[in-house]
């Protein structure tokens, strides 16, 4: 099990393009900043929820959705994890070590939070297939 990426099994007789749009509208509509690729049975989806707390401590994290349904099959395999995980973390760490403690209450509750939205993403993602 790995601790910051996730992947699920799904059946679905949606073909992958219609699977991409349908959830990055979703997104879209909710507030998320979208990019999408779909070529031969993969497809990535990146997400990004903008607001002014990202901007101000440079929380540039990203879901990375990656979907994989070959040759048009009714399985569908979804990795979705954080973009940008190292270097964050990595981060973070100076930021704890040169800065203050102040950025261990905004970095470490906000990996944890999207964790959590990770989780309510592929929840929404599974309802739609």
């Amino acid at each position: 099990m790995e601790i910051f990426k996730k992947t699920v099994q799904l059946q679905t007789s949606k073909k992958l393009q219609d699977i991409v749009d349908g959830f990055a509208n979703s997104l879209q509509f909710k507030g998320w900043k979208v990019q999408s690729n779909v070529q031969n049975g993969q497809a990535v989806l990146q997400a990004v929820k903008a607001g002014f707390l990202r901007d101000i401590i440079s929380a540039d994290r990203a879901l990375t959705f990656v979907f994989k349904q070959p040759d048009g099959s009714s399985n569908l395999e979804v990795d979705v994890g954080v973009g940008k995980l190292v270097q964050n973390l990595a981060v973070t760490a100076i930021e704890v070590l040169l800065l203050s403690d102040i950025f261990i209450f905004i970095d470490i509750p906000e990996i944890l939070w999207t964790k959590h939205v990770e989780t309510e993403l592929l929840q929404e993602l599974h309802a739609q297939l």
